[in-house]
């Protein structure tokens, strides 16, 4: 069994056993059919995960490793908010005349700030102080600009990142404000474990411990059937991530740098409607 599907399988079947309805709330999201989408819901739900023991992806469920990593390179690496810089569809329902998704994600990261040791954006920040000041507490990014919420086309769900370095090891902490757990629950954690293995090969250390903390892990109301269908599913060993060696430097990386090996999984009976 991989891990990944060890605390998938606890955090929803403890959101169905447990979890909390809005059915008597207004809410924001629809359904294509212009249908309130409703959830079941946890509230602050946190899961950790060792890098060093396995690559945290799912077996109940197919996942699209290659489309993950593209849109974490898309927001990380690029740093980009226009939807034609992805090589997927994810993104289109939030894309804007001007074919972006606003001031969100990746613009963010892009946007420069003006330090003591000069100036930075925020990723090429942690890039800095990984290399020249491990030690230090302050290593982290933050999308979540209040003063452009409102130029932005979906306001950022995962928000932050808290980087620590720990002897020889880089760890990560993610806070996410919301999170789908049927769409998007294992798609994060494999994008950001992704991250991680650039961050740590970038600034010479070895990778470590993943931690994901969702303030409102939810199910939507039409997709607990498939959550279900993924609960019986056959469970596999965890893939072995495989990472290009003669890549170094953080902007070198490309997806096919990024290649599992061995991955066992079960295709989904149908594709899941996302809630906008």
């Amino acid at each position: 069994m991989s891990y990944a599907d060890k605390v998938f399988r606890a955090n929803v079947e403890d959101i169905l056993a447990n979890g909390v309805w809005d059915t008597e709330m207004q809410v924001r999201p629809r359904w294509l059919d212009g249908t309130p989408a409703h959830t079941v819901k946890k509230f602050c739900v946190v899961n950790r995960y060792d890098l060093s023991k396995e690559f945290p992806i799912m077996t109940l469920r197919k996942q699209g490793f290659k489309n993950a990593v593209d849109e974490i390179l898309w927001i990380w690496q690029k740093k980009s908010n226009r939807i034609a810089d992805l090589h997927s569809h994810i993104w289109d329902s939030w894309a804007g005349e001007d074919g972006t998704i606003g001031k969100a994600y990746g613009y963010q990261l892009g946007v420069k700030h003006k330090y003591k040791e000069g100036e930075f954006d925020q990723v090429d920040r942690v890039l800095y102080d990984l290399k020249n000041n491990p030690a230090s507490r302050r290593i982290m990014t933050n999308i979540y600009t209040f003063a452009d919420l409102h130029e932005m086309n979906l306001y950022p769900c995962a928000y932050s990142m808290t980087f620590n370095v720990t002897g020889d090891r880089l760890n990560g902490i993610l806070n996410q404000r919301s999170n789908d757990m049927a769409v998007a629950n294992n798609w994060n954690v494999m994008q950001y474990a992704v991250l991680l293995h650039m961050f740590a090969i970038s600034s010479g250390l070895k990778v470590g411990e993943l931690v994901h903390v969702i303030a409102d892990a939810h199910i939507y109301d039409r997709h607990i059937p498939y959550v279900k269908e993924m609960l019986s599913n056959p469970e596999y060993p965890a893939p072995k991530l495989i990472i290009n060696p003669d890549v170094k430097n953080f902007y070198d990386f490309k997806v096919e740098d990024f290649v599992l090996e061995g991955y066992e999984a079960t295709p989904l009976s149908s594709r899941l409607e996302v809630a906008v």
